[in-house]
């Protein structure tokens, strides 16, 4: 396995600074639109939750690996 394969096996965080500046996004959205909102829940949710974006990460490597090249799932 290649190095960066072998990374991608791991969970690592996003750097503490890019979860920030999302949070503040979040903030100005439901500032502009209001928190009833399933998506704002969601980003923030994720912005302040670390099992939650491992969990997030986690359902990504899995749909990922659900898919095999050269099936036609047509």
């Amino acid at each position: 396995m290649t190095n960066s394969v072998t990374n991608m096996k791991v969970f690592k965080d996003y750097p503490q600074e890019q979860i920030d500046a999302k949070l503040r996004q979040v903030e100005e959205f439901e500032a502009k639109y209001g928190t009833n909102n399933t998506v704002s829940k969601a980003w923030r949710k994720w912005c302040t939750n670390h099992e939650y974006r491992q969990r997030e990460w986690q359902f990504r490597q899995s749909v990922a690996a659900s898919i095999k090249p050269n099936v036609d799932y047509r």
